[in-house]
């Protein structure tokens, strides 16, 4: 077992999981996180809060690593798009010309919705970079995009459609050269791919913790704000975001917590905290340039089975390792079908529209073997049509 292969320190379901990109596995460390906390809201009711009003604050030590930031610059807290919302708030800020925002035309929705609702109440334009192939970006796009008219980017660091990994140091730079405001959305990137945001010198992050860093369906998400932002305050406040010494003055003067805290708005919900809590302990045992270059042969091997074996699916997934982030993208017409029979033969990958099948070899609990079985049952489909039976069991895919 190599060392970033951790099996051990997972609840493994039957069959072979590939779909560690929308919702990682449980780690036994979450269970036990949250059973302890169940404890203490049995034993000790109200009394609890004794245990869990700095619940959030208490990981960020640990978050901070995952993204390259100082403690005080991450707080667990939120959704990725209630976290946008928070953080354009407080950034966005047009002036004369400079007004308008980017995005790309292959973000997840939820991001492109968050920036239209600003931009309307500005009279402003979400502008989409867009993509020649479909499924990736272009360098020269992206730097194109970053005009003198533009007040800020929001770009994200692995495309959630094709696994591109762009660049974020990159970018970043070109954008403050720009005087262009720039953010990362890293849900597709936070626990599978090291970041150094501070280093980079990236405004602001948003990102959730349950896909790669495990954490469970409903996790609570993370932002990050670079510490040259923290004399502006939060430009949305709610009372958990209050200084944590004077919160229970109840005062109607807000005080800000020191750093990202203040972006904190309503109650955390402890239970889910707590799953975070426990997850994050896996990576106290092993270290995010152990799991990306374990991330990286897997990816390899995968794409090269696929090369060998599948010809009739189109890799659209960068080849160059420091292109891609943590799945594998395939293309093919009926790659939903090919889906929905993986998952009845036990395998699980995920499907989006219109023919992208999606597979994650996750570095913490994923195996050769399990590609090589995985490529064989497709191979197999393939070749006896038996997919075309498959019928959707649901609204998920």
């Amino acid at each position: 077992m190599t060392a970033a292969l951790r099996r051990d320190l997972f609840a493994m379901p039957p069959g072979i999981y590939l779909d560690g990109n929308s919702l990682g596995l449980m780690p036994h460390a979450a269970r036990e996180a949250v059973l302890r906390r169940l404890g203490e809201w049995g034993r000790d009711a109200v009394g609890g809060w004794d245990h869990w009003f700095g619940l959030a604050e208490s990981v960020s030590p640990q978050v901070g690593r995952l993204v390259g930031a100082h403690p005080h610059e991450v707080i667990a807290t939120g959704s990725i798009t209630a976290n946008l919302h928070s953080l354009l708030a407080t950034l966005y800020r047009p002036v004369g010309e400079r007004r308008h925002l980017v995005a790309t035309s292959l973000d997840f929705p939820s991001d492109v919705y968050a920036l239209q609702s600003w931009a309307a109440r500005h009279g402003a334009e979400v502008r989409l970079i867009g993509s020649r192939d479909g499924h990736t970006l272009h360098d020269e796009d992206v730097a194109a995009a970053l005009g003198d008219d533009v007040a800020l980017a929001l770009l994200p660091t692995v495309l959630y459609r094709s696994g591109q990994l762009l660049d974020v140091p990159g970018v970043t730079r070109l954008a403050q050269e720009r005087g262009v405001l720039i953010g990362w959305d890293a849900a597709h990137s936070i626990g599978s791919v090291p970041h150094d945001f501070r280093a980079a010198g990236a405004d602001f992050a948003v990102w959730c913790h349950y896909k790669y860093v495990n954490a469970g369906p409903g996790a609570p998400g993370g932002l990050f704000l670079h510490g040259r932002h923290h004399g502006l305050g939060p430009g949305l406040r709610g009372w958990w975001g209050h200084d944590k010494g004077t919160q229970f003055e109840m005062a109607h003067e807000f005080r800000p917590a020191a750093g990202a805290g203040a972006y904190q708005l309503g109650t955390p919900p402890i239970l889910a905290l707590a799953a975070l809590e426990g997850a994050l302990t896996v990576f106290d045992t092993v270290g995010m340039a152990e799991i990306r270059a374990r991330s990286l042969k897997l990816t390899s091997h995968l794409m090269a089975l696929v090369a060998e074996h599948l010809p009739e699916l189109r890799v659209v997934t960068p080849s160059e390792p420091e292109r891609r982030g943590g799945h594998v993208a395939l293309s093919h017409p009926e790659a939903h079908a090919l889906s929905l029979a993986l998952r009845s033969r036990g395998i699980v990958p995920d499907f989006r529209q219109p023919d992208i099948l999606r597979l994650a070899p996750v570095a913490l609990y994923n195996t050769e073997a399990e590609l090589g079985e995985t490529v064989r049952v497709l191979r197999e489909l393939l070749d006896t049509g038996a997919h075309r039976a498959a019928q959707a069991a649901g609204l998920v895919t």
